[in-house]
């Protein structure tokens, strides 16, 4: 019988944050590199389109490593066959994902071609309607790449709720793996392109583990990246079917990979990697982005932090308890503040609309918010900082 190690809720944050990438100094330089580095520890970065601040796949780097040159991401994910490092695909939601990820994804794509995963609406071009998107598929390989307006018929859609035929069967086809983004046009608009014109031939030819092998894989690239979690957490961050996460979880366990262990106010068993770090203090200063892999899991946060947290975008603003965009603030290894911001490009402006500390944040969190207000401000080219009319006296820098 497998012996279950018990973790104080205060060792289980330290793991898990050193796990996640903040288990010591931010680098004076960030060099490519150290920024890949980052990368491949998270497995992913999830693509949201909101872009009130900075599109969000652009903070985890910047969370974890202070300024960088955004250039980066954009270069690895968009910048061409040769210098691709990253490639888009459904990972957790809509990701950019390291190469090397290719392999363990294919099974995903493989049912995706047979119908069996992905929206309903999305389906049916995998049966009834194939030959639909066989035509936009020719189309793309001898036309060149394309976007979705490019072939749909009607103009000005927005969300995938009013997404029309060309775009499903687009979507189909990247999710089944035929087609993949190429590029982003300004409006962040995915142009598509065919596979084997954008993924290098190289990591095309990496060969495809059987199913439960690269469910397997995935589940310990995800044990590693949060160092502690639960069942669910672990396969919540690829995604995976209960059944798929339990076979893994269960030949982790037998090999010795992952250890059972249990967690003060954890209803669940939880699973320690047989790497994690496991460090006394955490030195930690950082904004995270609603979806961050550190907080994206919301009863994960809770469990961690016991900090309730939710994105307040789609709720009425009447009713909103922090604001429209809201980013906790990680000080050592607490949350211990909401901060409702807004880049105001056009005026050179960081918009702080609102500054909510937590019950138990310490002394010195505003000290340490202002430090952070600075250099996210320096990093986005926004020379001044607006506070909340009760801190506008505080200066910041």
């Amino acid at each position: 019988m497998t012996k279950v190690e018990k973790l104080s809720l205060a060792e289980a944050r330290r793991i898990a944050l050193a796990a996640q990438g903040f288990g010591g100094p931010r680098p004076e330089s960030v060099t490519g590199a150290r920024w890949l580095k980052t990368i491949d520890r998270l497995s992913l970065h999830q693509i949201d389109s909101v872009n009130v601040l900075v599109r969000a796949h652009y903070l985890p780097a910047f969370s974890r490593l202070g300024p960088y040159e955004r250039s980066l991401i954009d270069a690895a994910a968009w910048g061409g066959r040769k210098k691709r490092r990253l490639f888009e695909y459904w990972a957790h939601e809509a990701s950019l994902v390291p190469l090397s990820l290719h392999p363990l994804l294919r099974w995903r794509m493989a049912r995706a071609d047979r119908g069996e995963v992905g929206w309903k609406g999305l389906r049916l071009f995998a049966r009834e309607r194939r030959g639909e998107a066989e035509v936009l598929l020719n189309r793309i390989r001898n036309e060149g790449p394309g976007a979705a307006s490019d072939f749909e018929e009607k103009r000005g859609r927005s969300g995938w709720w009013e997404w029309g035929d060309a775009k499903r069967a687009l979507e189909w086809l990247f999710w089944a793996g035929h087609i993949t983004t190429a590029t982003r046009r300004g409006s962040f608009e995915r142009v598509y392109d065919l596979t084997e014109r954008v993924i290098p031939a190289e990591v095309l030819a990496l060969p495809t583990p059987d199913e439960k092998n690269a469910q397997r894989a995935l589940i310990e690239r995800a044990a590693q990246t949060l160092g502690v979690a639960t069942a669910q957490d672990l396969r919540d961050y690829f995604r995976l079917g209960p059944d798929d996460a339990r076979l893994a979880i269960e030949s982790l366990v037998g090999a010795g990979i992952l250890k059972p262990v249990e967690v003060p106010g954890w209803a669940r068993l939880a699973y320690l990697h047989r790497d994690a770090r496991r460090p006394r203090r955490i030195f930690a200063r950082a904004l995270l982005a609603p979806f961050d892999p550190l907080v994206w899991e919301r009863s994960r946060t809770l469990r961690l932090f016991d900090f309730h947290y939710r994105i307040e975008i789609y709720t009425p603003a009447d009713k909103r308890q922090h604001g429209y965009y809201v980013l906790p603030f990680l000080l050592s290894d607490r949350l211990v503040a909401r901060l409702d911001l807004k880049a105001d490009r056009q005026a050179g402006r960081l918009l702080v609309h609102a500054v909510h500390l937590e019950p138990r944040a310490p002394s010195d969190a505003m000290d340490a918010i202002s430090e952070e207000l600075r250099a996210l401000a320096d990093w986005l080219g926004l020379a001044e900082i607006v506070l909340p009319s009760k801190l506008a006296r505080r200066k910041i820098g």
